[in-house]
């Protein structure tokens, strides 16, 4: 008998250890033959620990289980959920990216080849650099850190830099709120972040990765870490990836804690042993970045997606989503909602459909007032937006952006004026100090909108002006960005801006 406990740093903090060593002990109690395998998360956070028995090839699932609940699950009276795959938010799902993530031993490269890992990448082998950058191209991944920028277009960038030396850099350095997809990855499925960056280097002649892990993730951190010292020994990392003859080797670092660093440039100089602060542009990383060479600088969820792509072709991965943004987005649920956790589907589901039907509404029962997505740089939707497609394109065109897919729901009891203040204030704490706009306008944000808490109507005005000088005048996305929360909230729930003024006079 298996039964997989995860390890995933969200079922941990619900009681997932505790549940482990209850099983072994009581399993020990009754001489009963039981591996526990720690796996990643199946991304219901709600039922989390999740715990699945597997008996002759077929897994049950049981969940939320608690250390008391081991008798009766060893018993066999504990309620199953039946199989995970036939549990409704995990069933409406289109996994891709995270297609293995909680279903195999993170650590197990043997399972990993099971099932499917390596297919990509050998197929890479067998290809040119110009093949291999033109499968990514026309698959139409897009980068899932944020900005959305063609994953193709920047390493064809790297590959064409002439350079005896080129990098790719994993940001991992993931502080968005509300988001946990790269962690989540990670720490469930690590094979296929490093078969990705390993595709990568194939692509664009680079022989040297690093995955940059923001230090507030240790068990990620440790997963990676004990990935890369498996992938060594078995030769999938090294001077002969796979007996190819090709080298890349592969380091993990850690972070210290800087948002600002979720910055490409800024991670950069981080990495280098300087103060985390943003480069101006140009020159782009793709010609100069680090150590002053071509690097390819790619958030953790693009670099994952590239082996199911190169496995399954790019017409097929091309073939799921809407417009511009092709194939799937692991869209992140958390806030106040009732079934909070990962959703990975093609684009194109409108907002309101995750938020009611998939995220199941508040977990308070009450209506919903807003939804910020994008992490607190991103824009505060109200529900009259809610039939918007979730699409890059579309969500720009309503004046938001997905960034890194977080989406954090609040009911109606939100003050809105006060997370338009949170922005700014989490703008002027995380500033890394070097543009003006960014340094001095998110602190002077903060004392416009408490000027009109305090019923100065005329300060509405200086707020957008100055929103205007930040978006526009910004050295990166940390300021540029700050405006979306700040000026969205003014524009949806002026209510909550204009009621200070009433209750003053």
């Amino acid at each position: 008998m298996k039964i997989f406990v995860p390890l995933d740093s969200a079922a941990k903090a619900l009681g997932a250890d505790e549940v482990a060593a209850a099983i072994q002990i009581e399993a020990g109690n009754r001489g009963l033959d039981v591996t526990v395998v720690r796996n990643g998360s199946r991304g219901m956070v709600w039922l989390e620990p999740l715990v699945e028995i597997e008996i002759d090839g077929t897994r049950k699932a049981f969940g939320a289980v608690t250390a008391e609940d081991v008798p009766s699950l060893l018993d066999g009276t504990l309620e199953s959920l039946g199989t995970v795959e036939d549990i409704p938010f995990f069933a409406r799902q289109t996994r891709l990216t995270f297609a293995r993530c909680g279903l195999i031993d993170p650590l197990s490269l043997a399972e990993y080849e099971a099932h499917g890992g390596l297919v990509g990448l050998k197929r890479a082998l067998a290809l040119s650099e110009e093949e291999i950058v033109t499968e990514v191209t026309n698959s139409g991944l897009r980068g899932r850190g944020g900005a959305g920028f063609p994953t193709g277009i920047k390493w064809d960038t790297v590959r064409k830099a002439v350079s005896a030396r080129k990098y790719i850099v994993c940001n991992a350095d993931e502080g968005d709120s509300g988001t946990f997809a790269d962690r989540m990855l990670m720490e469930g499925d690590p094979f296929t972040l490093i078969e990705g960056m390993i595709i990568a280097g194939l692509a664009t002649g680079a022989t040297k990765g690093f995955v940059y892990i923001r230090s507030e993730y240790p068990d990620a951190i440790a997963v990676m870490e004990a990935a890369v010292r498996i992938g060594l020994k078995a030769g999938l990392l090294g001077t002969n990836v796979l007996g190819s003859g090709k080298a890349f080797d592969l380091e993990i670092r850690t972070g210290a804690g800087a948002y600002v660093c979720g910055e490409e440039t800024s991670l950069l100089n981080s990495l280098e042993g300087k103060r985390g602060i943003v480069r101006a542009k140009p020159p782009l990383p793709a010609l100069e970045g680090l150590f002053g060479k071509p690097t390819v600088v790619n958030n953790v969820l693009s670099l994952a997606t590239v082996p199911v792509i190169m496995e399954k072709g790019a017409e097929f991965y091309a073939g799921f989503g809407l417009g511009r943004s092709k194939g799937t987005m692991p869209i992140q649920i958390a806030g106040n909602v009732r079934y909070g956790g990962l959703f990975e589907t093609a684009f194109g589901m409108p907002l309101g459909e995750l938020i009611n039907d998939i995220a199941g509404g508040t977990a308070s029962g009450r209506p919903v007032k807003a939804v910020q997505v994008g992490g607190p740089l991103g824009a505060y939707m109200p529900v009259s937006k809610f039939n918007t497609p979730f699409g890059y394109e579309e969500f720009d065109g309503q004046g938001g952006l997905i960034g890194h897919a977080g989406i954090v729901v609040f009911d109606d009891r939100a003050d809105m004026l006060k997370m338009a203040r949170f922005a700014m204030e989490f703008c002027a704490v995380e500033s890394c100090g070097k543009c003006t706009p960014c340094r001095i306008g998110a602190v002077r944000g903060v004392e416009t909108i408490d000027r009109i808490d305090a019923g100065d109507a005329g300060a509405v005005h200086l707020l957008t002006d100055l929103c205007d000088t930040m978006k526009d005048g910004s050295l990166c996305a940390l300021g540029g960005f700050t405006p979306y929360p700040v000026m969205s909230a003014l524009t949806h729930f002026p209510e909550d801006f204009a009621r200070q003024k009433e209750a003053a006079e």
